[in-house]
């Protein structure tokens, strides 16, 4: 039985939620696999020094970072962080080639970005047999360094044309870059089930025949909200919170001359977009593309405050033509009234969007592990190329 690890870390950016989408799909399809989910600074850092250190894991600083608004020096601090994956290079391939020389993983699947040189150098050595693969969580790379690696034997798995083009054009070999229909969504959104939407949302409180926005960013929340909230006053809205209590609070208090609905974490998400109409949230690949699963068109902002690697996919949103690109939440008012005055078009835009990339990374992981066997098990590190590549969906 093939041992499959599928590496995360829990820092914004859907990482664990792609690896469990993964899993789940793995085990409903009866694969012949052992999978395990490994969390990337467990290995790194086992003992907690760098909570021990600062008071807070590395996740918990960057979701703070997200919860706050303020996000403008992500992009240096990003470089920071690499040049220190750099500099401490040797001892996170040690430390990494120990572990996987200890539990023999057979295909070592990254959903995680900037740590992949290291990943995959410390299974070629501690595994020459295995198979590294890296499946972008993004809409796009953000080079160099990020996500894609040239002069490896990294396989890629794309979510969008442009991803395709950027490996390309880094210099990595075809035959090692694979294009799916989009990004990771939960199984749970591909399940068909009866649903009322009349009947949740007068269980919500909620009135049916009021056009309805969802708003939400991400697992923490965002200061963000309550802007959207204060000039929307006398719109219906539900009001995703997640684990941010203290901005729930905040928004439950504040004033409105419409229904509304405050949110905390809830496993419900999908039930939610399925009482709205349109999606408000940071332009981040998971939200988009459940909120595309759904049917809702989109309104997001793009600026200086954006995260550098979810840039490209405001451009993406306005490429398709699939929801509304502001500069700020100023407007969102007005952007809400254009987006409800041509609904009919957006949705039509939707349909046409057919993203089963859940589906179709676990055919590309069974066909680099057939791939493996195949050839006599090709060296990690070597260009040793598979049988054959495979192309699966299409990339929009």
């Amino acid at each position: 039985m093939a041992t499959i690890d599928l590496v995360y870390f829990n820092a914004g950016g859907g990482h664990l939620a792609a690896a469990r989408a993964l899993d789940e799909t793995i085990r409903r399809q009866r694969r012949p696999w052992n999978v395990r989910l490994v969390n990337l600074f467990e290995i790194l850092d086992p003992n907690g020094l760098f909570e021990r250190t600062t008071g807070m894991k590395p996740e918990t600083y960057y979701n703070a970072r997200l919860a706050s608004g303020w996000t403008i020096g992500l992009g240096r601090e990003l470089r920071v962080l690499q040049a220190l994956i750099r500099l401490c290079r040797g001892a996170l391939v040690a430390r990494l080639t120990s572990h996987w020389r200890a539990t023999r993983p057979d295909l070592v699947v990254s959903l995680v970005p900037n740590f992949n040189r290291v990943m995959h150098d410390a299974l070629a050595r501690a595994r020459p047999s295995a198979t590294y693969a890296t499946v972008l969580t993004d809409f796009a790379d953000f080079p160099p360094h990020f996500w894609i690696e040239p002069g490896t034997s990294q396989h890629l798995v794309c979510g969008t044309a442009r991803a395709v083009e950027q490996a390309r054009a880094a210099g990595c070999d075809p035959r090692r870059v694979h294009a799916t229909s989009g990004m990771i969504v939960r199984p749970e959104f591909y399940r068909a089930s009866p649903f009322d939407r009349d009947a949740a949302m007068r269980r919500l409180g909620l009135d049916p025949a009021r056009p309805t926005g969802i708003v939400m960013f991400g697992g923490h929340g965002s200061r963000a909200m309550r802007v959207v909230a204060a000039r929307l006053r006398d719109r219906q809205l539900v009001l995703v919170c997640g684990h941010n209590a203290a901005l729930a609070e905040r928004l439950r208090a504040a004033r409105a001359t419409a229904p509304r609905v405050v949110v905390g974490f809830t496993p419900e998400v999908r039930d939610l977009m399925r009482v709205a109409d349109y999606f408000i949230g940071k332009p981040g690949p998971g939200s988009i593309s459940e909120a595309l699963q759904v049917g809702l068109p989109v309104i997001v902002v793009r600026n200086a405050w954006t995260m550098p690697q979810e840039r490209y996919n405001a451009e993406w949103i306005e490429a398709n033509g699939v929801g509304r690109v502001l500069d700020s939440f100023r407007p969102v008012r007005a952007a809400v009234d254009a987006l409800i005055a041509r609904i009919d078009e957006y949705r039509g835009r939707i349909a046409t969007i057919r993203n089963v990339a859940v589906f179709e990374v676990t055919g590309i992981l069974a066909r680099l592990l057939a791939d493996a066997a195949a050839s006599g098990a090709p060296v990690a590190g070597e260009r040793h190329e598979p049988a054959a590549p495979v192309r699966i969906g299409s990339a929009a």
